[in-house]
């Protein structure tokens, strides 16, 4: 088998209560069909619309020859270096395919003006603008931070005197007002099926495009993906799609569920795939007040070593000698596969899970509320307003005065922490530099330990586009930690009324504020001098 799901204990308990209703409606080869009715009336339309992604390594196969083509001919003009600007599905497919093929790609999936700029230089390693190639990549053809991005190089190639259509590759839907503008302006356009959703696009132009540009063997990937297709799309209870979805949305005999998935890569040579995994999941089942919160965890997290009874724990392995992990572990998931494999069964499994969650597992209702603050946002142009306190020159601000009252960032923290019900999550969110504050996301650990309880941790406005539905649309468990900065560093955006700083502020503000409209508790830190203060984040946090 290419791919392999250990389980026992309680899990195997539950998968072997759930799996014969799963195998009796003829989910799996029903979903192969492109059955639309699975998730009932309510989803049947968009489920109709939205199966394309079943189908996706037939459609793929002519894209490999264009694709490397393309290489060849962006190579001989002297480049070496592949920017994709995308975010979410457009992105994060990409991001894991490349990674784990041990191949460059920048990925820029922020707005952070220093990540931006770093972006356009490059560096000595894989070389400057001048060598570099940008893959737009965008389903709507309108996302904002994609779109900034293209304005950006755009700018800086013409300074360069670099015709951008030498340079711009675009992947979209066919029909979408970006295709539209990138055939007027010459860019080189491919179009992905619009029958495939953003989270599901990974074998498709989406996923390929930029990975197979950046020098990845995208052939070898739907060969591990093809080698699975039959497994998947049988009605047999050793179908590991249909046994990943009963093990992570089934229930058990008292009608219990574990309502956050822990994902730990353990030994694994494929680097990254549970924050592929975070997107797909937590925004297809996160809505309707129900949902699964993926957390993305190190083999050693609190969480792991102390599990809370809502957490099942998923080990992502290599080989057959992790799975004795099972005799300490018994009610950990284990599984290992290559990863076109993985793509397949996880979308299968998903889109299963979705059904026995009684969900539509292919629409994401919550996700335009925080657009649509952000563009508020923009056009008041409100001031941030002076913080409750600052303490060490981190500026504190808060939805609720009560949660400020000690003033201090260690009570701020566990007035925070008390708000968490005993089913709860804390969500960390980094509106900064990912490239100069790396270690910022080891605040999750302590936060985690801290506050005891499952704690996730996301860069901003990447998390936008992936947990941001859960946040809104799943069960009302959350708190939440925004992390700012300030910084002299920024970007104007080419024909836009507002600059690169002005705009991750704005959707930073625009979250918080809907977040806090659906009763969750917010804290916003900004950092005035982020390398210096995040060690009194750090402190505050143990």
């Amino acid at each position: 088998m290419s791919f392999e799901i250990h389980v026992s204990g309680r899990v195997a308990r539950v998968v072997e209560q759930t799996l014969p209703g799963l195998v009796d409606d003829l989910v799996a080869s029903g979903i192969t069909a492109g059955d639309a009715d699975l998730w009932g009336p309510a989803a049947a339309d968009e489920a109709s619309r939205r199966l394309g992604w079943v189908q996706a390594v037939s459609v793929s196969r002519p894209l490999v020859g264009e694709i490397e083509a393309l290489r060849a001919e962006l190579h001989s003009r002297g480049v070496s270096r592949i920017v994709l600007a995308g975010m979410g599905g457009s992105s994060l497919a990409p991001e894991v395919i490349a990674q784990t093929a041990g191949v460059p790609l920048v990925i820029l999936d922020s707005t952070s003006p220093g990540q931006v700029l770093a972006a356009i230089d490059g560096d000595t390693a894989t070389g400057g603008l001048a060598q570099t190639a940008l893959v737009v990549s965008s389903k709507s053809g309108s996302t904002i931070e994609t779109d900034s991005a293209r304005r950006a190089f755009e700018a800086a190639w013409r300074d360069l005197g670099i015709d951008p259509a030498e340079r711009i590759v675009v992947v979209t839907d066919p029909g979408s007002p970006l295709e539209a503008s990138a055939r007027q302006a010459g860019y080189r356009v491919f179009t992905a099926d619009a029958s495939v959703g953003g989270r599901y696009s990974a074998l498709t132009a989406f996923g390929l495009v930029p990975a197979g540009l950046a020098g990845v063997d995208i052939a070898e990937l739907l060969d591990e993906a093809e080698a699975t297709l039959l497994e998947v799309a049988i009605d047999d209870p050793r179908n590991p799609a249909l046994v990943l979805a009963a093990a992570i949305a089934g229930t058990d005999a008292t009608g219990v569920r574990r309502d956050k998935l822990a994902l730990a890569s353990d030994g694994t040579h494929i680097v990254g795939l549970p924050d592929w995994i975070e997107q797909l999941v937590a925004e297809s089942t996160g809505k309707e007040g129900t949902g699964i919160l993926p957390v993305v965890l190190l083999p050693v997290s609190p969480e792991v070593e102390q599990t809370p009874d809502d957490v099942q724990v998923l080990r992502i392995v290599d080989d057959a000698e992790h799975f004795r992990l099972l005799e300490q572990n018994p009610d950990e998931i284990l599984i290992s596969g290559s990863l076109g494999a993985q793509f397949i069964v996880w979308e299968y499994a998903t889109a299963i899970a979705g059904r026995l969650l009684g969900i539509n597992p292919f629409d994401q209702p919550d996700v335009e509320s925080a657009k649509v603050a952000t563009r508020g946002l923009l056009d008041a142009r409100p001031d941030a307003g002076a913080p409750v306190f600052t303490q060490d020159g981190v500026e504190v601000r808060v939805t609720d005065p009560a949660l400020a009252a000690s003033g201090t960032l260690e009570g701020v923290f566990d007035a925070l922490w008390a708000r968490v019900p005993a089913d709860g999550y804390v969500a960390v969110q980094a509106y900064v530099d990912r490239g100069t504050l790396p270690q910022l996301s080891g605040l999750r650990e302590l936060i985690a330990a801290d506050s005891g309880r499952p704690t996730t941790f996301g860069w901003g406005p990447r998390f936008l586009h992936s947990t941001g539905q859960y946040h809104k649309g799943g069960p009302a468990q959350g708190v939440f930690v925004q992390i700012l900065e300030s910084t002299d560093v920024d970007l104007e955006i080419p024909g836009r009324p507002f600059t690169f700083g002005e705009l991750i502020r704005a959707q930073a503000a625009g979250d918080a504020q809907v977040l806090a409209a659906h009763g969750r508790p917010v804290v916003t830190l900004t950092l005035t001098d982020p390398q210096v203060e995040v060690l009194a984040l750090f402190e505050a946090a143990q």
